[in-house]
């Protein structure tokens, strides 16, 4: 299963530009990787894998600005249609995850 964080956090003060960026920052070292500068995405083996990570981003939420998660099945990810300009480099696949169980 994909698990996605979609966000939309405020920037306008120094300090809500560096809550946001220490929430990317906190994503990425949860093994999320940047599909789009505000969506992050992640593998996971199962549902329980899934359920671990969706507690953990729910700590790294600042306290303003909008955070949604969902997940989709390996299926519907494989079904994901990207588009990328004539300049634009397509984005590497994702790192492979190991879990050890």
């Amino acid at each position: 299963m994909w698990l996605f964080v979609s966000f939309d956090l405020p920037t306008n003060t120094k300090g809500e530009r560096k809550a946001a960026s220490q929430f990317r920052t906190k994503l990425l070292k949860d093994g999320f990787v940047m599909m789009q500068y505000s969506i992050y995405i992640r593998h996971c083996a199962s549902r329980e894998s899934m359920d671990v990570h969706i507690r953990r981003v729910r700590t790294f939420v600042p306290s303003q600005g909008q955070v949604s998660i969902f997940s989709i099945t390996d299926k519907q990810y494989g079904n994901i249609i990207n588009f990328w300009g004539k300049k634009t480099r397509p984005l590497p696949p994702p790192k492979a995850q190991l879990e050890i169980f």
